[in-house]
């Protein structure tokens, strides 16, 4: 049993590698079933799980919308488009210490922030 979950958990983790687009959990299950029909999408979302919580890929949470797997590991920022919903890598330096300039008024002990820019990606605006 080890061993296929070990192929499962490969099969998952080659699926978000490909996409690049900051796939929802569904979007992988459904890329992965083309090819492997039998695949349960509890057998995806459990690998996901694993997959992100050691540090193979990320989750991320994104606003008004279903979290996404990221298979770059590194700190960035993100956009997101207003009209289709698609997550894209924003191209700009990392600013580690950008949570010291917080003014906590509300007693928060912060452990870390995702930002997330908006906007409308290049395919929406051509539609426009």
């Amino acid at each position: 049993m080890l061993k296929r979950n070990t192929i499962q958990r490969a099969l998952v983790l080659k699926t978000v590698r490909k996409l690049k687009s900051h796939p929802t959990a569904e979007e992988v299950y459904t890329e992965v079933a083309k090819e492997h029909p039998t695949i349960s999408r509890g057998t995806v979302y459990r690998n996901l799980n694993h997959l992100a919580s050691s540090g193979e890929i990320k989750s991320r949470e994104i606003p008004c919308g279903a979290n996404c797997y990221d298979h770059r590991c590194d700190d960035h920022y993100h956009a997101k488009c207003l009209r289709c919903g698609k997550v894209f890598d924003v191209d700009m330096e990392y600013i580690p210490d950008l949570g010291k300039n917080i003014n906590d008024t509300h007693g928060f002990e912060f452990s870390g922030y995702d930002l997330v820019f908006k906007g409308v990606c290049a395919e929406c605006k051509k539609r426009t």
